[in-house]
């Protein structure tokens, strides 16, 4: 059915009704359209009622006038998938997506259109955007997509965070937000556009808030509705770097005092991230994983808590939504850094919402003649002005043990590939075939290559006279983003930057020959930039090379004859390709080859059986990329460590938090897991293809597959029953809370392996039984075993338990389960 979307102050309204909506970002590339509907019924299933998805220009348009919708890229299937779960979409076109993404998403031919410059006022550049901005929602309109048409998508997004660096665009900046906001709506998509992090967006373009916390957040005119569009789940990884997550204690507090304050629509970015597939990672330095520690992880499987606790904040929320959509609401002051916001329906029928926002000190406050307890960093929710269902600062749901969907090491099942099955094939260093050309000076790297291979060779002659010094110092300066460095083919250094500093210094004392002397550096990319002003003429590649002798001074190579070539021999040969599978290039022999730079192996295994997602373990590799079937899994580069410290046992939620608050696996490998599709292999053989860039040992390369899970729950006898157990109009049906156990879709809970009434101790995956303990594992077992969910009430009626026992303590239940097929 066809729908009309408008909007006025406080809210999006859809066929003359405002709505409260919670949104989450799922990109359609980060994983596979098999995936698709089982992403999105997650999605929905905890809470949400909206998608949110970027358009990625570079891949839909890979050539000029060149268009590519297939795939991972079938962008009709993705929005008509969203339909078919009955969500509505937001399409947030740009074209620039920033996302971590190559290029933040612009096509590399869009750079070498003459007098171009990107995101301002330039003829060319507004002529390209709006050509593809055309083609998109032209698209959308054949396919009947748009609300007006009966489609699900609501919104659309012209743009992306441009107010962040519209300051260095000066005029020209102020010049081109008009244009955008005037072609965007001129387009004629019947739904309303927004502007994320645009304070000068003009009408009746809606300016929405990006960032970690939106409930200061006012738009730029009155008549706008309070919406963000970006609320960081967690945060994205680079190598090199240690693992962000963030608790979702603080996402929850942020979420709720959002809403709180007169927010309606919320987008979680992301709530499932995915996989940067082959190079389609930005950079500097992003790794290939996006898992984002978002409510759904890398692999597709619901992170615990994260994604319960949510969904029961969306249920707590939704209770409220007619009280949120009648009124503005009104403040009201608790004490320090205590308040309450209320919303009403008429004079005497409301909602509240109780906020403590001191970041270490717990309060018991007075609201409408009630005391209620606050822990600090905390958001009540009251439905009726009266009763809590939900405290931000209160996780009662179930958790998984392990903090990575392969940690369990009881529920994986781990395939070693034989090393004695490996083939590999030598690259030459430097220059080969005839591919190459010569400058007298340092070339730019992503001008020379533009961006069709991440490797570019500078290569150059070094004469030593008799009577010159043979030791010398090497130093080379990069812009990034990495190189080796050989010296008569002997490799003698390797340097590279990080994300956040991508330029770096090699210094190296080297030993030449008397004569002729070869330098060949092997410049390496890891992903276009993606994000900054004029962040699209950033460049990469050496810039100075010298060499210092100390008996006879400096000598700058950098003005010299450089012979270049783009790409490496593996690449032009094809490599990774199913058809040169069984190629002569390809060689074998009693000894597997290991720790050697340039170089790729191939081996094949077979599918390991079920349907869920592989990991292929990368530990043992340095630097590189993997194929399985010709199909890029991405980047690697396990040899990169991350700083030892930063990281922290148990990060607190409370207070402000940021991408470095709360790390985790500091001194180690960003990533050594490496997501393989279960479509993307095949009953039979599979093949898998490494070029390994520094060094590694393929024989330790295995491959893992998730059997089942642990998971568990801890509920108290003092912690709020569960949300939907309240009614509007009844209030509270059920006064106990429970313990809600959920498997995976596909298994079962096969057994109980701990079950104790009273006070259990430890952490999920090592509870013991405490100095209370009543045994209730037989009533657990007959409530759980060989169900897919199940509910125990934490009660000492219903656990058969009397009620005398243990006297004068607040009891818990404390239950782990195993979940298989």
């Amino acid at each position: 059915l066809s729908a009309n979307v408008t909007y006025d102050h406080r809210a999006l309204v859809i066929d003359g009704k405002r709505r409260v909506l919670q949104s989450g970002s799922i990109h359609y590339p980060r994983s596979t359209p098999e995936v698709w509907p089982e992403l999105i019924r997650k999605s929905k299933e905890g809470g949400l009622e909206v998608i949110e998805t970027y358009v990625f220009w570079n891949y839909h348009e890979p050539i000029r006038g060149q268009y590519y919708f297939e795939g991972r890229f079938d962008l009709v299937r993705f929005v008509k998938t969203v339909q078919e779960a009955g969500l509505f979409l937001h399409l947030r076109i740009g074209p620039y997506a920033c996302a971590e993404w190559n290029y933040g998403g612009f096509p590399v031919w869009l750079h070498f259109i003459p007098g171009i410059q990107f995101r301002t006022t330039n003829n060319p550049f507004k002529e390209e955007m709006k050509r593809f901005l055309a083609k998109i929602i032209d698209l959308m309109k054949q396919e009947n997509l748009f609300a007006s048409q009966g489609g699900p998508i609501i919104l659309a997004q012209v743009e992306n965070e441009y107010g962040n660096v519209e300051w260095a665009y000066g005029v020209g900046g102020e010049l081109y937000v008009k244009w955008a906001a005037d072609t965007a709506v001129n387009l004629n998509t019947s739904v309303p556009w927004v502007m994320c992090q645009q304070e000068d967006a003009p009408d009746p373009i809606i300016n929405t808030c990006n960032g970690f916390y939106c409930d200061g957040f006012t738009p730029n005119s009155p008549s706008k509705p309070i919406m963000w569009t970006e609320n960081y789940s967690g945060w994205f990884l680079s190598f090199g770097y240690a693992v962000p997550f963030r608790p979702v204690e603080d996402l929850a507090f942020a979420v709720a005092r959002f809403f709180e304050t007169g927010g309606t629509f919320q987008n979680y970015y992301m709530y499932f991230g995915g996989t940067n597939f082959g190079r389609t990672a930005g950079g500097p330095l992003v790794a290939t994983s996006y898992d984002y520690d978002a409510p759904i992880d890398e692999y597709g499987f619901i992170r615990q808590p994260k994604w319960g606790h949510l969904r029961e904040l969306h249920k707590a929320i939704k209770l409220c939504e007619e009280y949120l959509i009648s009124s503005d609401p009104t403040h009201q002051k608790l004490g320090a850094k205590l308040e309450a916001h209320i919303y009403h329906k008429s004079s005497n029928d409301c909602a509240a919402f109780l906020a403590n926002y001191d970041s270490s000190s717990d309060a018991n406050v007075t609201f409408n003649g009630n005391v209620y307890f606050l822990p600090a960093w905390s958001v009540s929710i009251l439905p009726d002005c009266k009763n809590v269902v939900f405290n931000t600062a209160k996780v009662i749901s179930q958790r998984n043990n392990g903090d990575h969907p392969f940690a369990q090491q009881k529920n994986v099942n781990e395939l070693l590939l034989a090393s004695s099955a490996f083939s590999w094939y030598e690259e030459k260093v430097g220059i080969s075939g005839n591919r190459s050309f010569v400058r007298p000076d340092l070339a730019e790297q992503i001008n020379t290559t533009k961006d069709t291979s991440d490797y570019l060779w500078y290569t150059a002659s070094i004469h030593v006279m008799p009577g010159q010094g043979k030791e010398v110092f090497l130093n080379i300066e990069s812009l990034g983003h990495a190189a080796l460095v050989f010296v008569n083919k002997k490799l003698v250094a390797f340097g590279y930057g990080n994300h956040d500093f991508a330029n770096f210094l090699i210094n190296k004392k080297i030993e030449l020959n008397e004569g002729i002397n070869t330098l060949d550096i092997l410049s390496m990319m890891v992903g276009l930039q993606n994000y900054g002003a004029w962040f699209d003429v950033a460049g990469a590649g050496l810039f100075s090379v010298i060499l210092i002798d100390l008996k006879n001074g400096k000598r700058d190579l950098s003005s010299g004859e450089w012979i270049y070539q783009v790409g490496v021999e593996g690449e032009y040969i094809g490599l990774d390709k199913i058809s040169l599978a069984n190629s002569s290039f390809w060689k074998q022999g009693s000894t597997l080859p290991v720790n050697k730079s340039l170089i790729w192996y191939k081996t094949t295994f077979l599918a390991p059986e079920g349907k869920g997602p592989l990991a292929l373990n990368l530990a043992s590799m340095g630097k590189g990329q993997a194929w399985v079937n010709g199909q890029s899994i991405g980047r690697y580069w396990s040899a990169y460590l991350a700083p030892s410290t930063g990281c922290t046992k148990k990060c607190d939620y409370r207070g402000s938090y940021d991408a470095s608050k709360c790390q985790k696996h500091c001194g180690q490998p960003a990533q050594t897991l490496y997501h393989i599709p279960r479509t993307w292999v095949h009953p039979g053989e599979n093949l898998l293809v490494i070029h390994e860039e520094l060094g590694g040992d393929p024989s330790k390369i295995s491959l893992l597959t998730k059997t089942g899970q642990h998971i568990c729950s801890f509920v108290s006898e003092a912690d709020p029953p569960p949300v939907d157990s309240w009614k509007p109009n009844l209030g509270v049906v059920s006064s106990s809370p429970q313990v809600r156990l959920a498997c995976e879709r596909g298994w079962h809970i096969a057994a109980i392996n701990f079950a104790s009434y009273g006070i259990p101790e430890g952490n999920c995956g090592s509870f013991r039984p405490g100095a209370c303990h009543m045994d209730v594992l037989p009533i657990v077992q007959k409530a759980c075993v060989g169900q897919i969910e199940c509910s125990i009430p934490v009660s000492s009626a219903y656990l058969g338990v009397s009620a005398g026992a243990c006297p004068g303590l607040l009891k818990a239940l404390a239950v782990e389960a195993h979940c298989s097929i």
